[in-house]
């Protein structure tokens, strides 16, 4: 690995992020005369730590993916700003935007999308390491090709070099398509839903590899996920998102053991679990998402919580600090909703 992998063993010294957002904002305009945009990202901030995995969590169309797209300036933000080490990223074409793609890669949800079917495991991955790493000698290719094949665990790689996607698993699949990230050396992995596509039986081999690349490599892991248990096991921190806003976020076991906000409590509750078939029914939320053309005002999870006060119709919360470390955008937590808190939590909360 190159020497930019080393920044000791937790990153968590460093008080600069390697990757962050700064009030990043993405609207999409709506077709048609009426100037109206769809509000699929308002506002988020978020840091990414070397050595580090944060979870984005939340259901489809919250505006995960979108993070991760802004993130990996595959699309131009509206408003806010993307940081790399503290600098902002402003370039989107040429050799700065090479250089920032070599420093942070994405993996993509769907392997079979993601892979060319006409293209061998040998061309994807060659391909990789001279649009990253330049020129090198035939030798040098071939050594780099093995080791990127045994870094993800499919051994013994002249197995795999001459396969064709098609020839290969789910599984072997998307390990080829982060054996190409790693292609770039890179301190940044961008995992959009990088498991839910595979079967179950799998899903944990690859995250117990995205870990184990990791721990080994001080990298950087943002993992998108719309399943909150998987982020219990494999993040060390969560940050939950609804309606293209950041409404949770803390230490991964606090905010899945101990959710603040209500729908996170939704969330937790609706992964099946026998145990907490009571708490499911105690925050059942009502209805659907909201539009994102005309988000509801005030906290946009107000017409599905079952805790809404006047104030969440009409004022934005801000984030409350909880005592075990997460912090939660929700007007429960203000000192003058002691009383509505009790009702809503009982006294524990």
């Amino acid at each position: 690995m190159s020497s930019h992998s080393h920044h000791g063993d937790t990153g968590r010294t460093s008080e600069t992020p390697l990757l962050a957002a700064r009030e990043l904002t993405k609207h999409f305009p709506v077709k048609g005369p009426s100037r109206r945009v769809v509000h699929a990202v308002d506002g988020v901030d978020l840091d990414l730590h070397a050595g580090e995995v944060v979870a984005l969590v939340g259901e489809s169309g919250s505006g995960k993916s979108t993070v991760a797209r802004l993130l990996a300036k595959l699309m131009p933000h509206t408003s806010g700003e993307v940081l790399l080490e503290g600098d902002p990223v402003t370039s989107r074409f040429g050799r700065r935007f090479r250089a920032y793609c070599r420093r942070v890669q994405m993996i993509l949800q769907d392997p079979f999308a993601s892979l060319n079917p006409i293209h061998r495991v040998r061309y994807v991955l060659t391909r990789s390491l001279s649009i990253h790493r330049g020129r090198m000698s035939r030798d040098e290719r071939e050594r780099m090709l093995f080791e990127l094949l045994e870094r993800v665990d499919l051994t013994p790689p002249e197995r795999y070099l001459e396969k064709f996607p098609h020839e290969l698993s789910g599984g072997q699949r998307q390990r080829v398509a982060i054996a190409r990230a790693l292609g770039a050396d890179p301190e940044v992995l961008l995992a959009d839903e990088p498991v839910s596509m595979l079967d179950v039986s799998i899903r944990i081999g690859v995250l117990n590899l995205l870990r184990d690349l990791k721990d080994r490599f001080n990298l950087a892991v943002l993992y998108i996920t719309h399943d909150i248990a998987s982020a219990r096991y494999f993040a060390d921190r969560t940050v939950v998102m609804y309606a293209g806003q950041i409404v949770e976020r803390g230490p991964s076991e606090a905010v899945t053991q101990h959710p603040r906000h209500p729908y996170t409590q939704l969330l937790i509750a609706s992964a099946p679990d026998a145990d907490r078939l009571e708490e499911l029914e105690k925050t059942e939320a009502q209805g659907e998402p909201p539009s994102l053309i005309a988000p509801p005002s005030g906290c946009r999870f107000n017409p599905r919580c079952p805790f809404a006060m006047e104030r969440c119709r009409t004022e934005a919360p801000p984030m409350f600090a909880g005592d075990d470390g997460n912090e939660a955008a929700c007007w429960l937590y203000a000192d003058d909703a002691k009383a509505q808190r009790e009702a809503a939590f009982g006294a524990k909360a």
